[in-house]
């Protein structure tokens, strides 16, 4: 198979380059320029964004693109009509905040979508630039043609939004941990190699149409996920259980100052944690055990010193140590 990533460099994109390289295909890889692209694939330098900056794609064939885009629709838009008749299949990474907000628990891929507008120059809002690139690609690839991957809490190495960097940080530093509960409370989210490697089976599937990416609600629990944290890095961390209450009472922000943690019971819970991902698993999606995606994660960020890269058009991470150790009573 011939696949095209249009950024192939960072976390998701990347994940994907590795896993087809890895099944032998011919990976072309093209992005900017900025960070180095995985071993074993052509790289092909070029700025969507700018004029003239899809260049480098005006020759060439491929079986498929994935495309990983996250701002301005028009992007999407171009890109498309460019490749449109020498690429088979065209395989967006969207996200499930494309929902129109808040979608009941046990929401699927028929939920109501909020509006987009494919010729969008804007990215000012997230939902609304991924739900026009959507819709950007279906009006020149047609329905059967692309097929929008809708992504809910991506984990895994090379993350670099600082989600579970920052958790696998702070249970390093060790001592009390504000870990917010209920311990047993029920997450969703995909290790982003295994999505990668949905992707690649539903190329070869000739899937099509949107797709939950997330696994199973409750594949692990807060519990799961924290006490693996201090078992793989061996840390003297005391998990220091909280109700979700006194957290919401101190201020402290879900999802983003505790990253993962949203309140049990909200329409936040309902739609990070709670969709329903029957097609993805009907059609081969298969989720490592939690356990194995800290071990990773942990062991990419020992090899690159301990720092994780951040992408900075989003919010770093993390509650404040004083705010912890004041919820925490020390």
């Amino acid at each position: 198979m011939k696949l095209l990533l249009l950024g192939g460099t960072e976390f998701a994109g990347r994940a994907v380059a590795e896993r087809a390289v890895a099944r032998g295909w011919d990976v072309t890889v093209f992005h900017r320029g900025n960070h180095s692209v995985p071993d074993g694939v052509t790289s092909l330098h070029g700025d969507r964004t700018a004029e003239g900056g899809l260049g480098a794609l005006a020759d060439g064939e491929w079986d498929a693109v994935v495309d990983t885009w996250s701002k301005a629709p028009y992007a999407v838009r171009d890109s498309a009509r460019l490749l449109k008749g020498r690429v088979g299949r065209y395989v967006y990474v969207s996200t499930c905040s494309v929902y129109t907000w808040a979608p009941p628990a046990g929401y699927d891929e028929s939920a109501p979508v909020v509006d987009g507008d494919p010729d969008s120059a804007s990215s000012d809002d997230y939902a609304q630039a991924k739900r026009g690139a959507e819709l950007a690609l279906e009006r020149e690839f047609g329905a059967e043609g692309s097929l929008h991957v809708r992504a809910g809490l991506l984990l895994g190495p090379h993350e670099n939004v600082g989600r579970l960097p920052w958790w696998l940080g702070r249970i390093a530093r060790g001592g009390p941990v504000l870990a917010p509960g209920p311990r047993e409370m029920p997450l969703q989210y995909v290790d982003v190699r295994d999505m990668a490697e949905w992707i690649l089976d539903a190329i070869e599937g000739g899937l099509s149409g949107p797709y939950n990416m997330m696994s199973p609600s409750g594949h692990s629990t807060m519990g799961g996920l924290l006490e693996a944290l201090v078992d793989v890095i061996g840390s003297d961390a005391e998990l220091r259980w909280t109700e979700p209450q006194v957290i919401l009472d101190a201020g402290i922000e879900p999802w983003t100052e505790l990253p993962v943690w949203v309140p049990p019971g909200t329409d936040m819970h309902d739609a990070l944690h709670g969709a329903d991902v029957g097609r993805a698993v009907a059609t081969g999606l298969r989720c490592r055990p939690v356990r194995e995606t800290v071990a990773d994660t942990w062991a990419w960020l020992q090899a690159i010193g301990g720092e994780a890269p951040q992408r900075p058009d989003r919010p770093r991470k993390g509650v404040d140590p004083e705010v912890e150790a004041k919820v925490l009573g020390l």
